[in-house]
């Protein structure tokens, strides 16, 4: 009877998890797909996204598996399907490890002031991550630099929108799911 109980439950959280890993993917397609902006500088334009709202969501209020999984998997789609095919393996990476570290934060300090150290853990990623990337791509060690000002402005901005209302977000999830 216990071993049923047990396997239903795992069940149920796996399907869960499941469930929201895939929503919050599609809202991170959606939200860099949709919601960007295509910068004049740097070596290939450029894009400003919202994407890294949902997957800071995710990351702080169901955890580091969920914000790596959505965060890596929603924008590397992106990527795929935007002709930007081939940032998709670093995107993958870069992004999956944001939102990992985002995600590992939060669960270990859940106040809201590490919820602002998880953020700019994730620039920090973001900055390093991208330009490896472009210093590999672009086989130069010096075009990477003009993408910096780009990240900084998407992952802040993104870091701004979240911040102020993930603790409403976070209480209500609570509630909801404890």
């Amino acid at each position: 009877m216990a071993t049923q109980t047990k396997s239903k439950l795992k069940v149920i959280t796996t399907v869960f998890f499941l469930t929201i890993t895939a929503l919050f993917i599609a809202l991170t397609y959606v939200f860099t797909a949709f919601v960007n902006i295509r910068l004049p500088i740097a070596a290939n334009g450029g894009l400003i996204h919202l994407g890294n709202v949902p997957m800071f969501i995710g990351a702080i209020i169901y955890g580091r598996r969920v914000g790596a999984v959505a965060g890596g998997v929603g924008m590397a789609l992106f990527d795929l399907l935007s002709g930007w095919t081939l940032w998709a393996p670093f995107t993958l990476i870069t992004v999956a490890a944001m939102g990992y570290v985002v995600g590992l934060i939060a669960e270990h300090k859940n106040k809201f002031g590490w919820f602002a150290v998880a953020i700019l853990a994730a620039l920090a990623i973001k900055i390093i991550g991208y330009y490896i990337a472009e210093a590999i791509i672009y086989q130069n060690i010096f075009v990477p630099l003009s993408s910096i000002p780009g990240n900084i402005v998407q992952v802040t901005l993104a870091g701004i929108i979240v911040l102020l209302i993930i603790v409403p977000l976070k209480k209500a999830s609570d509630k909801i799911f404890n």
